[in-house]
C-alpha cells in the first residue's frame, strides 16, 4: 500500500439527536488535534447538559487507526464508547471526537437497543458535517543567511510550500509546511543551499 498523505475530518462541530422508547441520544462531534481536547469538551457539554444520566464519547486522532480512546461513562461496557468509535472507522474519519449525551427515559433498552441507539446518534451528527480531506505535512524550519533569501523563496514557491513562521534579519529563519510526499524533492533543492541548515520540527 502506498504510504497515504490525506486523511478525512469534520470541517466544524454539528450535532444531532436520536430518540428511542423515551431516552435522547444527543450526539456531538468535533474536529480536534490533540487528546488534550477532550476534557474542556466534555466538561462543557457536562456543564450544558447536568441532568443527563451519561456522557458517553470515542476519540480518533491520526492517521492510522492506532490512536483512539473510548469512553462509556456508566453505561454497560462496550455499549457506547466502541459504537461510536467504530462509526467513525467505518466512515474513515480521524482527529474527531464525538460525545453523545443521554438522557434516560424510563425504559432500558437493553444491550443491544444501546449499541444502535450510540451508533445510530454518532451516524446522524456525522450526516450533517461536511468531511473535508486534508494532508499530512511535515514542518521544518530552515536557517540561512540574508543573501540566500531570494533563493530559499524560490524554492518556497515553484514547490507551493506554507510558510507559517518568518525570521529576516542578519540570521533568516523560515518554518514552512511541506506535504509528506513532496519531501525529497523539496529536501533535495534546500540541501542544494551552501551553509542553509533545516531542522526537523514535527508532523501535524
Amino acid at each position: 500500500m502506498l504510504f497515504q498523505d490525506t486523511y478525512k475530518t469534520i470541517s466544524e462541530p454539528v450535532e444531532a439527536i436520536f430518540r428511542d422508547r423515551g431516552s435522547k441520544f444527543l450526539a456531538y462531534a468535533y474536529p480536534v488535534s490533540s487528546d488534550s481536547d477532550i476534557k474542556p469538551i466534555v466538561a462543557k457539554l457536562k456543564a450544558d447538559h447536568p441532568k443527563a444520566n451519561h456522557h458517553c464519547w470515542a476519540i480518533r486522532l491520526g492517521i492510522d487507526r492506532s490512536v483512539f480512546r473510548v469512553n462509556d461513562d456508566g453505561e454497560p461496557s462496550g455499549t457506547a464508547g466502541r459504537p461510536i468509535l467504530n462509526t467513525l472507522l467505518s466512515k474513515d474519519i480521524t482527529n474527531t471526537l464525538v460525545v453523545v449525551v443521554r438522557y434516560f427515559g424510563g425504559t432500558l433498552l437493553g444491550v443491544p437497543g444501546l449499541i444502535n441507539a450510540y451508533k445510530t446518534a454518532t451516524e446522524m451528527a456525522l450526516a450533517e458535517a461536511s468531511i473535508i480531506e486534508k494532508t499530512i505535512n511535515d514542518i521544518y524550519t530552515i536557517s540561512f543567511d540574508y543573501p540566500q533569501m531570494n533563493d530559499v523563496m524560490r524554492i518556497i514557491k515553484d514547490e507551493q510550500l506554507q510558510v507559517l513562521e518568518q525570521r529576516s534579519e542578519l540570521n533568516c529563519s523560515i518554518q514552512f509546511s511541506v506535504r509528506k510526499t513532496q519531501i525529497e524533492v523539496v529536501m533535495s533543492k534546500l540541501n542544494k543551499l551552501t551553509g542553509a541548515k533545516i531542522r526537523y520540527d514535527y508532523s501535524g
